[in-house]
């Protein structure tokens, strides 16, 4: 259940990432955009074969893969936000990618202890 919950929550916030990579192109940054947009979009990516998995390590290692595309892109909102370069309301984007970071951490983390158990 949690597993569709997270894929849904990096899809929608894939396509707010498409969004701000659309302005931060019209407003001519074009090597930033395709920074985050790489690593915004991948967080689903890395979830959707997390999913399909062939085994509990599998799993893990891919979703720990889209933790650590959720934290790159966290670093990439911030430093968007305290530069101010792109007129864009960030502090959304920033919540819903805190929030995707600390649901990755918590199902590799369950995830890791389950395997362990057994």
């Amino acid at each position: 259940m949690i597993d569709s919950i997270v894929k849904n929550r990096s899809f929608e916030f894939a396509l707010k990432i498409i969004e701000l990579y659309k302005v931060m192109t019209e407003q001519k940054e074009y090597v930033l955009s395709k920074q985050v947009l790489h690593s915004g979009t991948s967080i689903g990516a890395n979830i959707n074969e997390a999913l399909a998995g062939v085994s509990k390590a599998d799993f893990v290692n891919k979703m720990a893969i889209a933790r650590k595309e959720a934290r790159e892109t966290l670093y990439w909102l911030e430093l968007f936000e305290k530069s101010q370069m792109v007129k864009f309301d960030i502090t959304p984007l920033i919540n819903d990618c805190d929030e995707l970071v600390k649901m990755l951490t918590s199902i590799v983390k369950t995830t890791q202890m389950s395997k362990t158990k057994n």
